[in-house]
């Protein structure tokens, strides 16, 4: 619903100086903690306190904007002062800013085990340094290569060595910033164990509620599996019903991103929605009874709450179930709250909680897409009139697609680089299996076992997710399913912002100025992205991978690029470390070659170890190039080292600019001041040729 008048929905009026206060005291914080913001709000919040105190005696009514501005401040500054108090880089006792030579950990988060290796987040207690104790607190991400791991659970406490480390920086361009990824869940140092590093102190030393939750979650999982055989059906409906994603295939997972239905995967607001319809049905009968329909009200809060805090209390639940209870409480007492408003509370209480969460791609798109529905949905709702009942609940269903996929495409399309063209049928079809699969789910889960009732849900469950993956697959293999390789700027982002919102102002009340205003912004965008194609198309660049031990130069030139490396596009070094740098820079034609094979193409000649391409000249040089005899030196801009190879060699052989190490080099090989680049030590390096 659009609200007529700003007075209708002051929460979201005075929730955007809030998250402007978030967002400046994330970009503006440091290790030394800042007085500035609660100075700053302790100021403001006296003079606002003092402003209403003296309205009359100051006939401050003259001057109504005052108010208003002290309030916005206040609320600036309460903001930036919560984000500044929350970052742990900013406590006094944070482990990182003490000596220490073990650490006490208690484990926080729920272990997930992988190709051997279990990881999980804990928050450190003690510190102990040459045998003094101290007290100390937040996170670290721990990672763990032992059998033994696997039997770790939430709330032990654990004693480390203090061996940690500072995440590292992503080094290739495109590739996946999973430093910041963590320092956006207020994480920034990292430990990885050996076989025996860890001693366990102590069991239970978590929340006792949290344990319980987790440790049932694990009963349910165990349970689903003993029926649901087949391994990504079971994995499917525990990442459904539950929020445990452990079991979740990369197919699958795949599957449900390319076509647009990733949300159903993710326990969110239509899931608690769902689960609200069923739980209002069963009590209905309560209404009847004195004080029935306040203690329906607490039940169904309570047991909404309860499955959030099973599935994980991911932010989408916790704004659902927030909202849900909300809506619930003024339902009761027969209140009229705007949505909007309701939107905005929720979001102010999780912000107040963690404030860090207004990074978290989840939060953001899940606000994002409930505010779409609220204000796009009605608007394109009234597009167009159908006669026919069916016709018409059909188009409802596709208008709220259309508002929520139109409002979060900006933001999708810049975390995830793709759209995908059939979104509105897989999201049409995705609703009846999804309603299906969450109710025979939580009946299959939640009631004891009835051997025949048991099986039957079981297997409608299996069954319904078998035949729904099947049809997700056969839609993102369909042609043309997808626009991939869009990578948007943070700038791109909020002009594709200003372009919807001015075109639905236009749409709304039709006047021009709002038209006038988008195709204005439809021309700075399309002028920004040609210049950014046209800049790709006509760059000849080299790029050194950083890949640790493994090979990696790409040669581009346009939209053409020739991969020298010892991988497959398969590996998953590949796929993360040099597919996004391609993607990124739109090119078309891939060519993939060893870096010993010889290339003869119209932008590159490669014959044995000697590469040029344009007006530059590369020489590969690894152990076996280290015994060759060469009648005359070899002029070259740049030596690519792989190895260990005599430094005297290679000065008496070539004539170099730079030298390039990669990851098994060594960097001594470097002698008289020569000009080096070591990829085991820096981030890539990328040389530009004309």
């Amino acid at each position: 619903m659009i609200p007529g008048h700003k007075g209708e929905i002051p929460f979201v009026i005075l929730i955007a100086p809030f998250l402007a206060g978030i967002v400046c005291g994330l970009h503006f914080t440091g290790i030394i903690y800042n007085p500035f913001p609660l100075t700053s709000f302790l100021t403001l919040s006296s003079a606002f306190i003092l402003l209403n105190i003296a309205y009359r005696a100051m006939q401050l009514y003259r001057h109504r904007w005052l108010g208003g501005v002290l309030i916005n401040l206040v609320l600036f500054s309460a903001g930036w002062l919560v984000t500044n108090h929350y970052n742990e880089l900013n406590h006094k006792d944070h482990f990182a800013a003490k000596p220490a030579q073990y650490l006490a950990v208690k484990i926080s988060s729920e272990p997930t085990a992988k190709n051997g290796i279990t990881r999980f987040t804990a928050v450190a207690e003690k510190s102990w340094y040459k045998g003094v104790q101290s007290p100390v607190s937040c996170t670290l991400l721990i990672s763990v290569r032992d059998s033994a791991a696997r039997d770790l659970y939430y709330g032990y406490e654990l004693l480390i060595p203090a061996a940690y480390n500072t995440v590292e920086s992503p080094a290739n361009p495109g590739e996946f910033n999973y430093k910041q990824y963590l320092a956006n869940k207020n994480i920034h140092y990292q430990v990885f164990l050996q076989q025996g590093q860890f001693v366990i102190l102590k069991k239970d030393a978590g929340s006792q509620i949290v344990a319980w939750s987790l440790r049932l979650r694990q009963r349910l999982v165990q349970k689903l599996k003993k029926q649901v055989h087949n391994p990504e059906a079971a994995g499917v409906a525990s990442t459904l019903i539950l929020g445990y994603k452990a079991d979740l295939s990369s197919d699958v997972l795949q599957a449900y991103s390319k076509t647009g239905t990733i949300h159903v995967l993710s326990v969110s607001g239509a899931h608690v929605a769902i689960i609200f319809y069923l739980l209002n049905l069963m009590l209905l009968f309560m209404e009847r009874f004195r004080h029935g329909k306040a203690t329906k009200a607490i039940l169904i809060i309570l047991l909404i709450w309860g499955y959030a805090l099973l599935t994980g209390l991911s932010p989408a639940v916790c704004r659902a179930a927030m909202m849900i209870s909300m809506i619930i409480i003024g339902k009761t007492y027969s209140r009229n709250i705007n949505t909007l408003n309701i939107l905005a509370i929720s979001a102010f209480f999780l912000l107040l909680y963690d404030p860090f969460l207004i990074t978290d791609v989840g939060f953001q798109l899940s606000y994002l897409a409930v505010a779409g529905l609220i204000i796009f949905q009605p608007v394109i709702y009234r597009w167009f009139d159908f006669g026919n009942k069916w016709v018409d609940k059909l188009w409802v269903l596709c208008s709220a697609s259309i508002a929520a996929q139109v409002i979060t495409f900006p933001l999708s399309a810049y975390y995830f680089h793709q759209f995908p063209v059939y979104f509105l049928i897989s999201n049409l079809f995705i609703i009846i299996p999804s309603v299906v699969i969450l109710y025979a789910g939580m009946a299959y889960l939640f009631l004891p076992v009835i051997p025949f009732v048991s099986a039957i849900l079981a297997v409608i469950l299996e069954k319904t997710i078998l035949v729904t993956d099947k049809v997700l697959a056969f839609i993102e293999h369909a042609p043309l399913a997808g626009i991939n390789k869009i990578w948007l700027s943070a700038a791109d982002c909020w002009l594709l912002y200003g372009i919807f919102i001015l075109l639905f102002c236009f749409l709304y009340n039709r006047k021009t100025v709002f038209l006038k205003l988008s195709l204005g912004l439809i021309l700075l965008f399309s002028i920004t992205v040609s210049f950014k194609r046209w800049r790709n198309t006509h760059s000849d660049t080299i790029t050194f991978l950083s890949l640790r031990k493994h090979t990696g130069i790409i040669f581009k030139s346009g939209n053409k690029a020739l991969v020298l490396t010892d991988l497959a596009d398969t590996d998953k070094i590949f796929r993360y470390s040099v597919q996004p740098y391609l993607d990124s820079c739109q090119v078309s034609s891939v060519k993939i070659c060893p870096p010993d094979s010889n290339v003869l193409s119209s932008f590159i000649l490669k014959k044995n170890n000697l590469v040029q391409f344009g007006n530059k000249k590369v020489v590969l040089l690894n152990q076996s190039h280290g015994r060759m005899v060469l009648t005359s030196k070899i002029k070259a801009d740049c030596l690519y080292v792989s190895g260990r190879i005599d430094a005297d060699f290679v000065n008496k052989n070539y004539d170099y600019r730079l030298i390039v190490l990669d990851g098994n080099s060594e960097k001594q090989l470097v002698i008289n001041g020569d000009k080096y680049w070591d990829l085991k030590r820096n981030k890539s390096l990328t040389l530009v040729s004309n």
